[in-house]
This record gives C-alpha cells, sequence and structure tokens, in this order.
C-alpha cells in the first residue's frame, strides 16, 4: 500500500494543467462498444477507473493500443465476449456503463455488482428501468446482473425516476443502435453526458437535446471511426481552485471550460474565494483572509449540491475543508449520499471546528488552524479533501490508501509539487 508523506502549511505558486474528465471518459470509452471501427481519444486521464476500464474492455476482446499516457486507440472490431470479469468488473462504478453498449451491440451482458466509492447507497434500479423499457430482461441476484436483449432493442419514450448521470448515460448508449426513436425525460445533464453526447455525434449518432433534460435519439444501424478529444475535468478544477484559496497559494488552472464554473465559482464566492477568468484559464490570488460571505440580515448561508446546473455533489468534501479556513459559520448540505459526510472525523483531528449534524448535514466554523495527523483516505473525493487540509495544517500528515485518490486524480503529488508542494509517496 502506497501513502503520501505531505508536509502542511507551504503557500504554492506557479500553474497546473486540468486533467480529461474521468466522469466522461469511463462512458466514451464504453461507447467505442458501439462502433466496429477505430476510435482514437486524447486528453484521456491516467488514472486508476480508465486503467481498469481499459483491462475490462481488453478482456472483452477489444483491441487497445496506447499511444502515450494520455492517448489510446480503441478498435470493437470483433464479436464481443458479454460476460464481465468478476475482479475487474467488481472494482469500479463504472463497469455499469459497459451494460447498454453491449446490450446494443450484441444482445447479451452478464456483470458483477459494480463497485466504486462507499459513499451511501447507489441504486442501479433507473439503469434497469431505462434498459427494460428499450426492450431488455433484467435478472438480478445479489451477485450478478444478466441482462438480455434477443429480438434486439427498440426506441421508447422514458422517464428517468432520477436523474442519474451513469443511467442517462447507459440509456443514451443503448438508445443510439435501437430501432426507431427514444426519447429519454428527466435526463441528466452534466458536463461529462454532454461529452459523451458529443462523441458519438462525432461518430455518427443523431440526438437532440444536448445540455437539457429531454433528449431525442434517432436509432442508426451502425457508427464510423474517428478522433475526439476529451473535455477538461470540471470537477478536477474546481477542487484546484479550492486547494489553491485554502492554501493562501496564488495558481494558474490551464485548459478549463470556464461555463462549466458557473455554480462552483458562485458557491465558492459565499467563502470569500475570488478568481479571475483569462481566457480558458482560470487565476486563483492569493487570498490573505477567506471569510463567510453571510446571507440577508445576517443568516448563516447554507451549501446544498444537487443534479446539473447545480453545485456538484463531488464537490462537497473539498469544500468542507475549504470552510474551515473561512472566517464565519456556513452549514454544508449533502443531500444526494448519506455516506460522503463519514470523513469528517479525520478533520476533527486535525483541530477543525464543525458539527456532524447527522449523515447528510455538518456544520463548519472557521478559521481553524489544523496539524499534522495520520489519515485514511475513504474514497476519491474524501482523499483529495484530506490531502488540501494536509496542505493546510502545520506540521507533517501521513495519507494512507491513496489509491483512492489515483482512481480519479492523474499523477496528483507530481503535479502539485511542481508548484511548490511538499508531498512525498512511499511504499508502506
Amino acid at each position: 500500500m502506497e501513502s503520501f508523506v505531505v508536509k502542511g502549511g507551504q503557500p504554492l505558486k506557479g500553474e497546473i494543467r486540468a486533467a480529461g474528465n474521468k466522469n466522461a471518459a469511463l462512458p466514451i470509452l464504453a461507447a467505442c462498444l458501439l462502433t466496429d471501427q477505430e476510435v482514437h481519444l486524447t486528453n484521456v486521464p491516467a488514472i486508476r477507473d480508465v486503467e481498469t476500464m481499459l483491462n475490462l474492455m481488453s478482456d472483452l476482446g477489444v483491441s487497445i493500443r496506447r499511444l502515450g499516457p494520455n492517448e489510446v486507440v480503441v478498435h470493437a472490431k470483433e464479436c464481443l465476449k458479454t460476460d464481465l470479469r468478476h475482479d475487474l468488473a467488481s472494482t469500479i462504478r463504472g463497469s455499469l456503463l459497459l451494460a447498454g453498449p453491449l446490450l446494443a451491440r450484441c444482445g447479451r451482458v452478464v456483470m458483477p455488482r459494480p463497485g466504486g466509492d462507499l459513499i451511501g447507497r447507489r441504486r442501479v434500479d433507473t439503469h434497469l428501468l431505462a434498459l427494460e423499457s428499450l426492450g431488455a430482461e433484467c435478472d438480478v441476484n445479489h451477485v450478478r446482473y444478466t441482462m438480455h436483449a434477443d429480438k434486439g432493442l427498440v426506441g421508447q419514450d422514458i422517464f428517468l425516476d432520477e436523474m442519474s448521470v451513469t443511467a442517462t448515460e447507459n440509456a443514451i448508449m443503448a438508445a443510439v443502435r435501437a430501432r426507431g426513436t427514444t426519447i429519454i425525460r428527466n435526463a441528466a445533464s452534466e458536463p461529462h453526458i454532454q461529452d459523451l453526447i458529443s462523441f458519438l455525434c462525432s461518430l455518427g449518432a443523431r440526438i437532440e437535446g444536448c445540455g437539457t433534460n429531454v433528449l431525442t435519439i434517432h436509432g442508426v444501424d451502425g457508427l464510423s471511426g474517428g478522433r475526439y478529444r476529451i473535455q477538461p475535468d470540471h470537477t478536477e478544477v474546481g477542487s484546484l481552485i479550492a486547494l489553491a484559496a485554502a492554501t493562501h497559494s496564488e495558481v494558474t488552472i490551464k485548459d478549463c471550460i470556464p461555463d462549466h464554473l458557473r455554480m462552483i465559482l458562485m458557491v465558492f464566492r459565499r467563502l470569500g474565494v475570488n478568481v479571475e477568468i483569462r481566457g480558458n484559464d482560470v487565476f486563483v490570488p492569493r487570498h490573505d483572509r477567506l471569510h463567510v460571505v453571510f446571507d440577508a440580515h445576517g443568516a448563516i448561508p447554507k451549501i446544498d449540491d444537487g443534479p446539473w446546473p447545480a453545485f456538484p455533489t463531488d464537490m462537497l468534501s473539498i469544500t468542507i475543508v475549504l470552510a474551515t479556513q473561512a472566517e464565519g459559520t456556513v452549514l454544508i448540505w449533502e443531500k444526494m449520499f448519506e455516506g460522503r459526510m463519514f470523513f469528517v472525523d479525520k478533520l476533527l483531528a486535525m483541530g477543525a471546528r464543525l458539527v456532524l449534524c447527522d449523515p447528510y448535514r455538518v456544520v463548519v466554523v472557521g478559521p481553524s488552524q489544523l496539524h499534522g495527523e495520520e489519515l485514511t483516505s475513504p474514497d476519491i473525493r474524501a482523499g483529495v479533501a484530506l490531502l488540501t487540509a494536509a496542505l493546510c495544517a502545520e506540521g507533517t500528515s501521513i495519507i494512507r490508501n491513496v489509491g483512492q485518490i489515483d482512481r480519479g486524480y492523474e499523477r496528483i503529488e507530481e503535479r502539485l509539487r511542481a508548484i511548490g508542494a511538499q508531498i512525498e509517496r512511499v511504499s508502506e
């Protein structure tokens, strides 16, 4: 097992480039199964979850050629296996994204229950609803999911029972090769879904309503190959903004899409964080003092998450750390996952002043002088939040189980070290 040894209390300075979007890369890779032509992808994040997905696809019979750390050619030419390898598929949530493409291409898929972050219950019911609506038969038990579409998939008018990102993606990919027209209502519309739609359209898919909650998909007989660049990760950009502000650093984040940051920047302004947009770059000036901006009449503000374009749930963990460094009181309310808050005990051990009210809400009173501690990363986003806390803290921290961070952030210690962070990766 590997750990980070972090010496905190040092402001950072310099430029750092945003990596490709993890939550776009996984469905785009899965969507490559929909065509028998070569697909050349660039700006693919070199992270553990992507590596697992590529290994899964290779095991299914897909040709994978890596041209560099962020560039891959995918060719699903032959008839594919349809049983997902258990030891790989059960470790990432993204394995579920192979269901729609395999049903559309091969008419069958068998997969174990997907893995992923333990941040609370993560329903698969919306996936099953969408795929069954298109004509699949789904047999579910506590070990695996077996799905068949022996007569092929047929377009339908579908209403999703929740705005699930991955269920929307699965429905899109299945509907692209279904017969007739599919309408997906109550669809999620996050930037990574928009990226998936742009990718599929570049291969010849016919999809209307990108960026909205109603998608119309006209099925096609086949897709072509092509070349596509994955968009930068707005969640990583938000994480880097929070890290820079919390550590009183001066950092320029390169290669962003500012339109994807509107709600993130609006929420961060409530904690006293202001940035400059310079073309496609975000400049975070040194903040000598952060302060909570109270609501009208001096009321304590609330920060909560929700489906796009609301504040992303993946930003909640690092926002809690940012709030510990801002003068004032703020309520942070996680409305989507009942387990995401279960890392704040580690912040308490570091000296943070906060109260965990219940599984969904925490009250943070800042600023707090954090101190170094021995920590364990429980999931991707909490891991980066703890790394940020360690960089804020006086003294040295040890963060164990950093493989969780590696699942979502590309070479994060090397990239932060290049702008002055004192981080070392060690094997234990």
